[in-house]
């Protein structure tokens, strides 16, 4: 009791020492979800990539990101290999225009999934019948673009605003949702590999459609190893024993992912905590200044038998409350910020926040101990 009302003595200093932690935290915590956010997206990178390699023809003989299916067979010869899949990914729009974030329309052979480390579960219906056509499952963020749910009739890739512009749209059922992840998939269109390879054979230039044949075309290949395999050694071995392709060893990537990850995460908590110690300042100013204009006091309490441990412990103490209150209010404003802009940019299909629990307890512990 004694701690709140030495607080409540000045009341106004006390409170604008609160207010520089508040701002501090609420600091900390914005652009600390603007790295989680990030992050998570760079982690589905990981995840995605590291369990295979991607594949491309490196002669780029049509002038487009194109490869003969054919390759795939060879690429499979290759010792180590255990499975190579051809892969089509194409833009779910027809102009550049309209929707922002990565969606995509994706095609993957069936038999792929078996060796797939990063597995997407589904929220709602179910997964695309391998022998149908005109089927699609979508990711969540594409799904609430669209309006749409299981059942839903949808056109893809979506219509361009000016009449001719891209290629022409196919009516596809929604058979399935994709539960969130937080990353790229959530902006994903899951359709049939033939669907697909009709879509990326309208799409090419006019010039290329009749010379190429569409059931012989993919955008890449992703390459599985077998147990134990060194897929970094493999996308070596492969760019060696296989003509005219580019394969990406999954480390490159992954190493990538990381360091714009790192670099990200610290401009972002560096600045928050630069935020933060300026809030730590006023702290240590107002303790000080609440040590000096109390020596009388502390001298009346040692002079009746009060121990130093305990006159510090009361101070310390002190300090502390200021810190988790004022974090307290830094940490629920952030959550405020961080919502409302969340709500405002997903209109514009874009989540620019995370705040994760991580992120939560780090804030109030960061300010407790601030204050201590």
């Amino acid at each position: 009791m004694e701690v709140v009302r030495n607080l409540g003595r000045r009341r106004l200093r006390n409170l604008l020492t609160m207010g520089g932690i508040t701002i501090g935290v609420l600091a900390l915590t914005t652009m600390g979800a603007l790295a989680e956010k990030s992050n998570s997206l760079l982690d589905g990178g990981v995840r995605f990539f590291s369990d295979h390699i991607a594949v491309a023809d490196a002669s780029n003989q049509f002038g487009t990101s194109l490869i003969d299916i054919g390759k795939a067979d060879r690429i499979q010869a290759v010792a180590g290999v255990a499975g190579a899949y051809p892969t089509i990914t194409l833009p779910a729009r027809g102009d550049p225009g309209g929707f922002r974030g990565p969606l995509l329309i994706t095609a993957v052979q069936p038999a792929e999934a078996a060796h797939l480390h990063f597995k997407l579960a589904l929220a709602e219906g179910r997964g695309l019948d391998p022998a149908g056509r005109s089927e699609v499952v979508l990711g969540a963020d594409l799904a609430r673009q669209l309006r749409v749910g299981t059942g839903a009739t949808v056109t893809l890739p979506v219509p361009a605003k000016e009449v001719g512009a891209g290629p022409a749209g196919h009516r596809f059922r929604v058979v399935g949702l994709l539960a969130k992840t937080l990353t790229v998939p959530d902006g994903f269109a899951e359709v049939g590999f033939p669907d697909a390879q009709q879509i990326l054979a309208e799409s090419l230039p006019a010039s290329l459609r009749g010379s190429l044949e569409p059931s012989r075309l993919a955008t890449g290949i992703d390459v599985f190893g077998g147990p134990h395999v060194d897929l970094d050694g493999l996308a070596r071995r492969l760019q060696l024993d296989v003509p005219g392709i580019r394969a990406t060893p999954p480390g490159d990537l992954v190493k990538r992912f990381r360091q714009a990850g790192a670099l990200f995460s610290a401009i972002t908590t560096g600045s928050a905590l630069l935020a933060v110690l300026v809030g730590g300042l006023s702290v240590v100013n107002t303790m000080v200044m609440a040590v000096s204009e109390r020596v009388r006091e502390i001298g009346l309490k040692k002079a009746v038998g009060a121990h130093t441990r305990d006159i510090l412990g009361e101070y310390i103490l002190e300090a502390t409350l200021i810190g988790v209150l004022g974090g307290g209010a830094g940490l629920l404003l952030g959550w405020l910020v961080t919502l409302t802009i969340n709500l405002y940019t997903q209109a514009q299909d874009v989540t620019l926040f995370l705040l994760t629990p991580r992120l939560a307890l780090f804030a109030i512990l960061f300010s407790v101990g601030l204050g201590a």
